[in-house]
């Protein structure tokens, strides 16, 4: 049985992403089954759950990634905003200019810091100095990241710490102003240090942007999430307020992953 029912609260948001009866295949392997969820604008929602659970794989489905394995399929529907990203009028480029991703490993290119932020400016054919500047200061602002970098711009990225490439991947995934920000497992290379500082990034960045996360984490979870959704086995088993999840979840499977009895 799967709950998906929480009280609501002052602060909930309308609901942004639609997740429809969404079963998905990588070929004759189903791996997820009839997930159905909506997701709250300006707030963050944390996918849990043992590995193989079909979190990553619901989480690249948000902006077809997926759709770049050969054999995959899917049935039901996202909508985002209204308007479904499997409709055969959406250019998948620019509904992932309007969902950015942050993913597990930070992969900066081998460029400046600058030219890290700006690329996907660049690769929509922007060479506007003065818009680029603007872009590189708001970006590494958002990620908690310009006093840091503001005088070593021009500097290799690869140069950086890990905490630092991290951010600077966040920051370039929001230079391009996105709706929606994916974040598949984001701290789990990172030292604590650099947990910390990207945790207290996401606070900060979901007064702007609706954030989904990924995370093997629970206390990660429970600290930055305003909901969680545990996925067992490609199901969704369990959706609500983070704070009910943790403390009196309704089905018996969600008490015996977070206590530890399984996962």
């Amino acid at each position: 049985m799967t709950d998906t029912t929480s009280a609501p609260s002052e602060s909930t948001k309308s609901d942004y992403i639609k997740i429809q009866d969404f079963s998905f295949y990588y070929g004759s392997k189903q791996a997820l089954f009839e997930v159905a969820m909506d997701i709250p604008e300006c707030q963050v929602t944390a996918f849990i759950g043992p590995s193989g659970c079909g979190k990553s794989t619901l989480l690249r489905n948000l902006n077809r990634m997926n759709d770049l394995i050969d054999g995959v399929r899917h049935e039901g529907d996202v909508i985002v905003n209204g308007e479904s990203i499997y409709d055969p009028h959406i250019e998948v480029i620019s509904l992932r200019k309007r969902i950015g991703m942050v993913f597990q490993k930070s992969n900066p290119f081998p460029k400046s810091i600058y030219e890290n932020v700006v690329y996907p400016l660049r690769v929509a054919g922007q060479n506007n100095r003065a818009i680029l500047d603007e872009t590189v200061e708001r970006s590494l602002r958002g990620a908690a990241l310009w006093e840091e970098a503001k005088d070593r711009l021009h500097e290799s990225a690869l140069s950086m710490s890990g905490g630092q490439m991290q951010r600077l991947c966040i920051a370039r995934a929001i230079a391009n102003r996105p709706e929606i920000l994916l974040m598949d497992e984001p701290c789990s290379a990172l030292d604590p240090i650099a947990t910390v500082k990207v945790e207290e990034l996401i606070h900060e960045l979901k007064k702007e942007f609706t954030i989904v996360i990924v995370t093997h984490n629970m206390q990660q979870a429970m600290r930055c999430s305003d909901r969680t959704a545990l996925f067992y086995l490609g199901k969704l088993v369990e959706y609500a307020d983070t704070q009910k999840i943790f403390s009196t979840p309704s089905q018996k499977q969600t008490e015996d992953y977070i206590t530890g009895r399984f996962g």
